[in-house]
């Protein structure tokens, strides 16, 4: 069931929002302030968020603010403020949609289901399943390029990523860190075989149980990497 977070301090707009959402088979939880909306939304692993602007403790550009750059999911500002500047300013921090009170609450459920489809068309995640490679407790997406350990979602730049991808499509093969430099950065990138052993200790810090004797990708002394799978 796809979970989606409402944060808003009025009980008769959070009730309104969750009823009409729930009748829709979304799982809601609905936090109050700001502080438990940053917390919620850092842990909670939702697939949207509806953020009111005047959360007490802590405003919803804050919360925007806090924790757009670690979670990509739709952020929607629903706020009674609607003069421009404050939308171009939740906008400017993130946020991918601005909804006015008062609202129609069949147009809420349309916009978010409408941000939910544009995300899965974008990431890919409609196709995650057929598309996922498991390494132990790792599901890799190649498509929406995401990596998770567990339910936990690990964020990985785009040539840790890469580099991830390649060993866990090719497991048990020994790969030498000039190959890997060709294959991942191709021949014009200005560097040499080194970093690949910086990125390759990148990936093993947010892979690996105990990076320091690492199981997921070995050194082959002389040789090169080898990601294992069983």
């Amino acid at each position: 069931m796809t979970k989606l977070l409402i944060a808003e301090d009025d009980p008769a707009i959070s009730m309104l929002e969750q009823d009409y959402l729930e009748l829709e088979g979304f799982e809601v939880t609905v936090v109050g302030n700001g502080q438990l909306a940053v917390t919620e939304a850092l842990t909670g692993q939702y697939a949207l968020i509806l953020l009111d602007l005047m959360l007490p403790g802590c405003n919803g550009y804050d919360v925007c603010r806090m924790i757009r750059d670690k979670v990509d999911v739709p952020i929607l500002m629903v706020t009674a403020r609607t003069e421009l500047v404050d939308k171009v300013r939740g906008l400017g921090l993130g946020a991918d949609d601005y909804i006015a009170k008062p609202f129609d609450p069949a147009e809420l459920v349309a916009r978010v289901k409408s941000h939910l489809s544009r995300y899965a068309r974008l990431t890919g995640a409609a196709h995650e399943e057929q598309e996922v490679i498991t390494v132990g407790d790792l599901r890799i997406f190649p498509q929406s390029r995401r990596v998770f350990k567990g339910e936990q979602e690990i964020k990985m730049p785009n040539r840790e990523f890469s580099l991830l991808q390649y060993l866990a499509e090719h497991p048990n093969m020994v790969f030498s860190k000039e190959k890997l430099f060709e294959t991942i950065w191709g021949y014009d990138y200005v560097g040499d075989s080194a970093t690949v052993t910086v990125h390759i200790g990148r990936v093993r810090d947010k892979i690996e149980d105990d990076p320091a004797h690492p199981k997921i990708i070995e050194t082959v002394w002389g040789a090169g990497y080898r990601l294992n799978r069983a």
